[in-house]
């Protein structure tokens, strides 16, 4: 059973909800997001990337930083930027992009149930970013930044949602990225914790780092409360939660910078040793088990030996998976993805002429499928995790159109 929660959410009025939505910390770098919230003080890089307002020298990881990201949230507060609502509320949030839209619900889930897997996890996190995130939310005492979740198409939570969205939303934009965001506050909050109850699981789509982030800060502060009854906001996780059908996965691509000391041709004769190798004047993979390959200028499609597909492994018969253990491991000596400084991971929305450009005359490239819901799921389900850079899920959830404050005692 599946709990979820309304809340006071802290949220731009309406006329300000363009200016004040931004794109997630993780996407972007530092002069990038420098560079993005010039000239707009409302923007919320202010809030998830602070280190814009500090002197470039600044440490990724200092004090100020977190301090920094704190101070202008409650400028955003004090201004009015963001306002927080006088009763808890749950709250619905399409997004539409080239034809396709996808309606979550923004609501808090609990943190006892991540600790008890009914949040599943895909992924494994990176210390250093886990520990980013949860000096964010300690310092800030809000989640500024929804996690991505998913669960199975449910009719109950389907209809709902329809009838809600005959409304009109209280807000409306579309960003520069062509991207259209609304949202719209729920009429029954409690219709929707009834019918979330009929749930069995939820899934991390995006954000392992700020799920993990939230739960640690969940945990070091119930310790630190003698009077913990796991009411408190800060056992609540800020959430946008999907049909899982609703859902577009981009692939993430490879880029190895270098062909281990062999040539473009022993590489190649290398390749046919796991699958047939042919030339391809399209490098978009036809379906699963299917790799394209820039090398030397130009492009050829890699097709795995079937026999070499354990189909009964959920994680072991992934494109990436195999890509890796097949190619990237034994023959150009990517032992580890996640810190091998000679590859590089390119999200599918960057397109594929950047690939054949990255990979250059000495290194080489490969286009994958991306990996579908129904295979996350089953991972998810199998208590197995991804390998790094599995998904790329577009398009992304803006932040600051809802903020939790978790400072006090309530939702």
């Amino acid at each position: 059973m599946i709990k979820i929660h309304p809340f006071e959410a802290e949220r731009p009025p309406a006329a300000l909800c363009a200016s004040v939505a931004s794109v997630p910390y993780d996407v972007i770098s530092t002069d990038e997001a420098r560079a993005l919230a010039a000239g707009n003080d409302h923007s919320f890089l202010h809030v998830v990337r602070p280190e814009i307002d500090l002197p470039v020298d600044t440490g990724a990881y200092s004090d100020a930083v977190y301090d920094m990201a704190r101070t202008n949230l409650d400028r955003f507060r004090d201004s009015g930027v963001i306002v927080k609502d006088l009763e808890p509320g749950i709250y619905l949030y399409r997004l539409t992009w080239q034809g396709r839209s996808q309606t979550g619900i923004v609501c808090c889930c609990d943190a006892q149930q991540y600790r008890e897997g009914l949040v599943k996890k895909h992924e494994f996190t990176r210390p250093d970013k886990e520990d980013d995130r949860t000096r964010h939310l300690q310092v800030t005492e809000a989640h500024a930044e929804p996690v991505f979740l998913a669960f199975h198409d449910d009719e109950t939570i389907a209809a709902l949602v329809r009838a809600d969205l005959g409304s009109e939303p209280y807000c409306s934009f579309e960003a520069d990225d062509g991207v259209t965001h609304e949202c719209w506050k729920v009429n029954d909050p409690q219709a929707y914790a009834k019918a979330f109850a009929g749930l069995d699981a939820l899934y991390i789509a995006d954000g392992h780092h700020r799920s993990a982030a939230a739960e640690r800060t969940a945990t070091t502060l119930m310790n630190g409360n003698p009077g913990h009854t796991g009411d408190e906001a800060y056992n609540h996780l800020l959430a946008v939660c999907f049909p899982s059908s609703e859902l577009r996965i981009l692939p993430y691509n490879r880029v190895v910078s270098d062909l281990a000391g062999l040539t473009t041709s022993d590489f190649a004769e290398r390749l046919t040793s796991v699958g047939t190798l042919a030339p391809t004047d399209d490098p978009t993979p036809s379906g699963r088990g299917v790799v394209c390959v820039h090398l030397d200028g130009a492009w050829h499609e890699l097709r795995f030996d079937p026999a070499k597909i354990d189909d009964s492994n959920p994680v072991e018969s992934l494109d990436c998976a195999l890509l890796q253990s097949l190619v990237l491991e034994p023959m150009l000596g990517i032992d580890d993805p996640r810190t091998n400084s000679r590859i590089q991971f390119v999200g599918g929305i960057r397109g594929l002429d950047e690939l054949a450009e990255k990979a250059g005359a000495s290194g080489v490239a490969f286009s994958m499928h991306p990996t579908s819901m129904e295979e996350l799921l089953s991972v998810a389900d199998s208590g197995m995790t991804m390998p790094p850079k599995s998904t790329w899920f577009e398009p992304k959830l803006r932040s600051g159109l809802f903020v939790h404050d978790f400072s006090g005692s309530s939702s």
